[in-house]
């Protein structure tokens, strides 16, 4: 026999269903539109193995069923009725399009006998337990198992009610042994049975809790009324009044105000054991505690203010300018938005301290939050209040702690934030440190917006490069660079001294520091852009001199520099420029770190070979890019500073920048490579007091590089006395301090041969050069002043 296929995926239809079908795909319509005219309308419901249509892509047992149409058919749809009627096994596919088509055979079920019988009527019993534990079951299902009485017939039904995994229903579909088919049968139905029971029971505890709740609620009610008849203070109740009068008091937002009038009412509905109610209560805290309407009177006296910050920092001229700029624009428009300033500098050179004195300049309140390592996006932004534990963000919490609505938030290490799966908290700070938005900042937690408009904040920075662009953007960024000597020396006197004296107990008139004693820390003990590790050195001498007044022994009145290595032991630093630069092929670089300038020694030696240039020191890209620039030039050049032709040939040239520890990169040590080469191959040295920093190009041009203040001030600690620059870095010496300036000697070179002028020492060396060919070259004799 043949009949029409209709694959089904997910469903399972056993002998004796009837049920409603929508019936959907070309093919499927196509199958239903061929029967519907039919007399006896037949298909075969078979359940598919994938989506291929072959004997092996369907289970070998089907279903003969009875179609007919039920309502009008709509588009590529088909409403259809489906009266399952009896197994069927597939022997063959004959056909494929439009609609599958398979040959059948009838199927001869076995196992019936006295034990199916058995399991048949125990399936009848779980049957009716099921139509009570289910009550949405349809009202056909009673009647259909009274009207069943063949064990095979029962098992299909249980098949249909229990509800099975699709595996199961389907391996019930495919067994003819009744008895086989009636025991798989019943142990679905029964689990099924045992499962909704088991909810019931769970469905009357919940139920007969709530009434218990109920029950204490009216007993709460009229325990109330009789506290009231007595003239007993109820403590709900005064809780309730309290969080009322904090509202008012509050001076909330009408849009606020609203929202906490909202959550006050409904604290009041719930019962004070519940955890929701703590929840809504420590909510209603925050709001109260939110200075919504406090904050502090700006002082608008300038000559008061740039006391203080003379007063509390050395220097730092242009920071206290803009700090100065600011007051003036508040006291002539006090409406005016507060800034977003951005402090980046080394460590050690004063920017998170600088925020207390910018506060004390202001009149204003200082809270300070710390950035550094923060890597959740709900440490800015908050929890929502769903979340168990949650509460507001840093930002929030910031301004709760200061109790005005325009403090001075110092964000500190804003270049330290992290990003991972929890969210971008440097994204979050998009919306924080925009003038134009954070008058509407609103937390997760609070849900309501808050104005962040009048706060100053002032961010602080190690490395500008590690601030996301978006977020760079919205700063008004101040550069402080490191403390040249004579600032530091004035720091240590002023300032660093007389702290550690009183944090140590000691006194100002029992013992003094000489100038060149803090020299002499400063240029041997420490090697910094800031003064941190200065302070550590005079807390070791201050704890030393401690000690002796504590054990009653003598000590000097004022320390000198011969009493420094008695405190601080051996000198730690050296100057070894003269050591390093003595023979030829060394040059002295300037570098930038995210802590300030540095000296850069780049070292060139040869040896026999054939021409192979070979570059060390962990070297960035760019660097070796720079080295390899150099070499080309030196070579177009060679003939004119009198370089043997042969000389590149037959030896190997090998450049190697020290501390290979340390990576390094960027295309400001030109200058100083092409200087080490041709110092190598002329044999003439570089000076040992000359530094220089520059990009180059092959056709010998000096390009202007970045970090000029921090380098110019590096060389100065490090005692060079020559400073060679780009001419196109002149307009950066004006940020250079006038002291620091006075004590170098700034050469601006606009080409390599006047670098090479300015850096070369005259005296020829042709026995340390073999092959050198020795000329005269007026290139090499002139520099720009």
């Amino acid at each position: 026999m043949s009949l029409p296929l209709l694959p089904l995926k997910e469903l399972v239809v056993f002998p004796g269903a009837a049920m409603p079908m929508q019936v959907t795909g070309a093919s499927a319509v196509a199958l239903i539109d061929t029967i519907k005219d039919a007399e006896t309308p037949r298909i075969l419901l078979a359940v598919a193995r994938g989506d291929e249509a072959t004997l092996e892509g369907f289970h070998p047992i089907a279903v003969e069923a009875a179609v007919s149409l039920a309502g009008k058919s709509t588009g590529g749809r088909r409403s259809v009725i489906l009266h399952a009627l009896e197994r069927r096994r597939l022997t063959a596919i004959t056909q494929t399009q439009p609609f599958p088509r398979a040959e059948v055979e009838p199927v001869v079920e076995t196992g019936a006998g006295p034990a199916a019988d058995a399991l048949g009527e125990a399936l009848r019993e779980q049957l009716a337990r099921l139509i009570v534990a289910a009550p949405d079951l349809p009202r056909e299902a009673a009647d259909m198992v009274g009207a069943t009485r063949e064990p095979g017939r029962i098992a299909d039904l249980a098949a249909m009610m229990a509800e099975g995994a699709h595996d199961e229903r389907v391996a019930l579909l495919q067994e003819l042994d009744v008895g086989e088919r009636a025991r798989a049968a019943l142990t679905a139905l029964v689990r099924r049975v045992q499962v909704l029971e088991l909810k019931q029971e769970i469905d009357a505890q919940v139920i007969g809790e709530m009434s218990k709740q109920q029950r204490e609620a009216v007993l709460r009610k009229q325990m109330k009324a009789i506290q009231a008849e007595l003239g007993d203070d109820d403590s709900d109740d005064s809780a309730h009044d309290e969080l009322s009068d904090k509202i008012r008091a509050a001076g909330m937002p009408d849009e606020v105000l609203q929202v906490a009038r909202k959550q006050l009412a409904r604290l009041r509905q719930m019962q004070s054991g519940s955890a929701e109610y703590t929840v809504a209560r420590t909510y209603l805290e925050w709001l109260c505690d939110m200075p919504w309407s406090k904050r502090s009177e700006d002082r608008v006296d300038l000559a008061a203010a740039r006391a203080s910050l003379e007063a509390d920092h050395h220097g730092l001229a242009k920071v206290k300018k803009r700090v100065l700029e600011y007051l003036a624009v508040r006291k002539l428009r006090p409406e005016k938005k507060g800034p977003i300033l951005c402090l980046a500098g080394p460590p050690g050179v004063g920017k998170t301290s600088l925020g207390k004195s910018i506060a004390g300049a202001l009149g204003r309140k200082l809270v300070r939050v710390s950035l550094g390592g923060v890597r959740d996006e709900a440490a800015i932004r908050g929890h929502r209040r769903t979340y168990v534990g949650a509460l507001p963000g840093r930002i929030v919490d910031a301004l709760k702690r200061a109790g005005t609505k325009n403090p001075v938030m110092v964000l500190d290490e804003l270049d330290k934030l992290g990003a991972d799966f929890r969210g971008d908290p440097a994204a979050a700070l998009l919306e924080v440190l925009d003038p134009e938005q954070n008058h509407t900042f609103q937390d997760h937690y609070l849900e309501v917006p808050f104005d962040l408009s009048e706060v100053v904040f002032l961010a602080t920075a190690n490395d500008l490069s590690q601030i996301p662009d978006a977020l760079r953007d919205r700063l008004e960024i101040i550069v402080i660079p490191g403390y040249p000597l004579s600032e530091k020396r004035l720091i240590a006197q002023r300032h660093l001294w007389p702290k550690q004296l009183g944090e140590h107990g000691l006194g100002e008139a029992q013992v003094a520091i000489t100038a060149p004693a803090i020299d002499e820390i400063i240029e041997h003990y420490t090697r910094e852009a800031g003064v941190r590790n200065l302070e550590r050195e005079l807390a070791s001498i201050v704890r030393g001199i401690a000690v002796k007044v504590a054990a009653g022994e003598d000590f000097k009145a004022e320390i000198g520099v011969s009493d420094v290595a008695e405190y601080l032991g051996p000198a730690r630093w050296f100057t070894d420029l003269a050591e390093r630069t003595q023979e030829p092929g060394v040059a002295t670089g300037l570098a930038w770190t995210p802590t300030g300038g540095e000296i850069l020694f780049i070292e060139a030696s040869r040896m026999p070979g054939h021409g192979k240039l070979t570059v060390t020191g962990q070297l960035g890209d760019v660097m070796k890019e720079s080295a390899q620039a150099a070499m080309s030039y030196v070579r177009s050049r060679a003939a004119q500073w009198g370089i043997a032709p042969d000389a590149f040939e037959k030896h190997d040239i090998h450049i190697h920048v020290p501390q290979g520890g340390v990576p390094k990169d960027g295309p400001s040590a030109g200058n100083a490579l092409v200087s080490a080469l041709v110092s190598l191959l002329t044999g003439r040295r570089v000076r040992a007091d000359v530094a220089m920093t520059g990009e180059i190009t092959l056709r010998g041009a000096v390009l202007p590089v970045g970090g000029i203040q921090n380098k110019v001030l590096a060389a100065h600690r490090a005692g060079i006395k020559r400073v060679v620059l780009p001419e196109r870095n002149a307009r950066d010496l004006v940020e250079v301090p006038s002291e620091v300036k006075a004590d170098l000697e700034i050469v601006l070179v606009k080409k390599i041969d006047e670098t090479l002028a300015a850096v070369l020492e005259p005296v020829m060396l042709p026995a340390l050069v073999p092959g050198l060919v020795p000329v005269a070259s007026d290139n090499m004799t002139a520099h720009a002043a």
